[in-house]
């Protein structure tokens, strides 16, 4: 009877540890989906924190932040650009050095390709875990920050699929929208394209808009992007659903809208999914 207790006991005391290990765990810090140079510049050496650049991958040989890995957003491609299916596309991201509790900062010339990859990322469940580097390169460089032309190996770590369903809308879903006051499209394309046809209800809006400097890649506050939004139509309530040619545009004003607090969803396929059907009507 006593051996039976002392083994219960210490059985007891054995989960209690573990459970007590687990919650001192460490875990990547969380900045929010935006990050300054200064911070990331405090957090180089911090293991729970991947830097992924983007965009030229020449640029990127001539000199990155250090300890940053390379990703070609056409490996994160299937037919049609679109995405790899899940599994896939969260290997070339492992890759890429994410992984499962660390906290990616993104990175590049591009902006664009840097909110495409963010969509990527937020398509496998992981948005809350992947900042945007509030500047570029040349503002990184111009503040005597390090930099390295080393190319770090691939990484190794297992970045998990995780439900994403309130992400990724497609031509069904928005056709089905068109009507109700809940949402709220958002056409980032150029006056051209626009000029060609648009869905119906839509507002153009310029992603070069959501930035203070084009220059250095700096953003606008969240006050200013929420002005922004406001002034292109948003009413409070609404959820923002943005698309343009082919879903990078609309990736990238996705995340500017999770940025300004606003509920948002993207149409991955956008234009080039939305003409290719004569039934879906479209405003000319």
């Amino acid at each position: 009877m006593i051996r039976l207790f002392v083994s219960g006991t210490l059985a007891t005391l054995l989960a209690a540890t573990r459970a007590t290990a687990a919650q001192a765990a460490p875990a990547a810090a969380d900045p929010g989906p935006l990050v300054s140079t200064e911070w990331l510049a405090a957090h180089l050496d911090d293991p729970l924190v991947r830097v992924v650049a983007t965009g030229d991958e020449g640029r990127y040989d001539r000199g990155h932040i250090p300890g940053a890995r390379f990703l070609e957003h056409m490996d994160t491609l299937g037919p049609g650009h679109r995405l790899l299916p899940p599994d896939a596309l969260a290997a070339v991201l492992a890759k890429a050095g994410a992984a499962d509790g660390t906290r990616v900062v993104l990175y590049g010339d591009s902006p664009m390709t840097t909110g495409w990859v963010y969509m990527a990322f937020a398509s496998l469940g992981h948005a809350a875990n992947v900042s945007l580097l509030d500047g570029s390169m040349e503002l990184w460089r111009s503040q005597n920050r390090p930099v390295s032309t080393t190319n770090p190996a691939a990484g190794t770590g297992r970045l998990s699929v995780r439900a994403a369903p309130d992400i990724i809308v497609d031509a069904k879903w928005v056709k089905s929208q068109l009507q109700s006051p809940s949402i709220h499209l958002l056409d980032v394309r150029t006056n051209n394209e626009w000029n060609g046809g648009h869905l119906p209800g839509a507002t153009l809006v310029f992603w070069q808009e959501i930035f203070a400097d084009q220059r250095s890649l700096t953003f606008k506050s969240q006050d200013e992007l929420r002005a922004f939004f406001a002034r292109a139509g948003v009413k409070p309530g609404q959820q923002v659903v943005t698309y343009c040619a082919v879903g990078m545009r609309a990736s990238l004003m996705y995340w500017a809208a999770l940025r300004a607090g606003l509920p948002a969803r993207v149409y991955l396929g956008s234009w080039q999914d939305w003409s290719r059907d004569a039934a879906n009507p479209v405003v000319r």
